[in-house]
């Protein structure tokens, strides 16, 4: 499977909930790291966290570009926040593969409904 239907894939698998076919197009080395927290996850701490992931509802690829063993997927995250309020994150995933499985992901997530500081303006 090539870098793009891998990374098609894994959207696919996470937006449909389907945590026992995940594991497939992991690498026995996989790692995912959080850019914003700093944490590391292992192939099976990484599908256990999207499994138990509280509220998470759905995830929408909007784009992927791949050259080689390289790919970059931008999605949307939606699901139900604590309070009982629709959420939204938008998720930029940065991966290699090796052996046609994902065995590093880095992963960037960011709140969609954020506001400009004041005084800014879009450009």
């Amino acid at each position: 499977m090539d870098t793009t239907a891998l990374l098609t894939r894994l959207v696919e698998l996470i937006d449909a909930h389907d945590w026992d076919a995940l594991p497939v197009l992991l690498h026995d080395d996989f790692t995912c790291r959080y850019v914003h927290t700093g944490e590391v996850f292992d192939r099976e701490q990484w599908v256990r966290l999207n499994a138990d992931y509280p509220g998470f509802g759905r995830m929408h690829l909007d784009d992927v570009v791949a050259d080689g063993d390289r790919g970059v997927l931008r999605a949307e995250v939606t699901g139900t926040g604590s309070d009982g309020e629709d959420v939204a994150f938008a998720v930029a995933g940065f991966a290699t593969v090796r052996e046609d499985r994902l065995v590093e992901l880095v992963e960037v997530w960011a709140d969609v409904d954020q506001q400009p500081p004041a005084g800014t303006r879009p450009v």
